[in-house]
């Protein structure tokens, strides 16, 4: 049981970590120009989750693990139980998570935006 306990909290670090990269990745492509590849996809797909209303599915197999463990399920997702409570105490809102896609997406395009034009000035 210790196991799945040590697996749920292994998947809750790479939740926040892909959470944290999917956020602010873009600023990553400042230092390896190839980075886009990777995190385009993974900001596309936190931003459908916070718009859609979704669950991403490492909040099942966390809440899963957990319950191997014998530990309490959760219910919500991911940034309403690990996330909110810090950012938002009153919990999560539809609101709120249109919010939070649309800064994802609005810092993310930034950053992209100013590495395209960079790139087009260098070029020419």
């Amino acid at each position: 049981m210790a196991v799945f306990a040590l697996l749920a909290g292994l998947i809750v670090l790479i939740h926040l970590a892909f959470v944290v990269f999917a956020a602010a990745g873009a600023l990553l492509a400042l230092r390896w120009p190839w980075m886009p590849w990777v995190h385009v996809p993974a900001a596309v797909w936190a931003a459908y989750i916070e718009f859609s209303g979704g669950i991403c599915p490492l909040t099942p197999l966390e809440n899963d693990l957990r319950a191997r463990a014998g530990l309490d399920y959760y219910g919500g997702d991911f940034v309403a139980r690990h996330l909110f409570p810090v950012l938002y105490p009153d919990g999560l809102t539809r609101e709120a998570q249109i919010v939070i896609g649309a800064v994802v997406l609005a810092v993310n395009l930034a950053v992209y935006a100013w590495l395209w034009r960079r790139h087009r000035v260098a070029a020419a």
